[in-house]
Formats: C-alpha cells, sequence, structure tokens
C-alpha cells in the first residue's frame, strides 16, 4: 500500500498530488474502478485482449531494432 509522509512545511494539496502519482503508477485506482461494478465475461475478455495488443505492439516496437 502506497504511503506518502506530509513534509514539515509542506501544501496539503502537493502531498495528494505525489499520493495520487503513487496510485497511478502501481494501477490501483484503475483496479478499483474496475472492481466497482460486475464485469461481464464479454467485457472482461475484450478488456484482457486489448491490453494483450497493447502489450505486443509495445514488444514489438521497442524490440525490432537487433
Amino acid at each position: 500500500m502506497p504511503e506518502v509522509i506530509v513534509r514539515k512545511g509542506e501544501p496539503i494539496d502537493r502531498a495528494l498530488k505525489r499520493l495520487k502519482s503513487k496510485l497511478d503508477a502501481e494501477g490501483i485506482m484503475d483496479e478499483v474502478r474496475r472492481l466497482r461494478a460486475f464485469e461481464t465475461p464479454t467485457q472482461k475478455s475484450r478488456r484482457k485482449a486489448k491490453a494483450n495488443a497493447k502489450r505486443a505492439k509495445a514488444k514489438f516496437r521497442f524490440h525490432t531494432a537487433n
């Protein structure tokens, strides 16, 4: 679980921004949004296919220079 220690004299909004960036980096907010409502099997397979396509595209893009 990410945590942010508020430094002395630091504005709360800046600490909240740091916390938000940590949550985004770990993908926690995406998971919370996804688990908020029931996901049908079709939606689940579509989401996984989209993630796999994105991963394959990135792999192809960064590993073809050999």
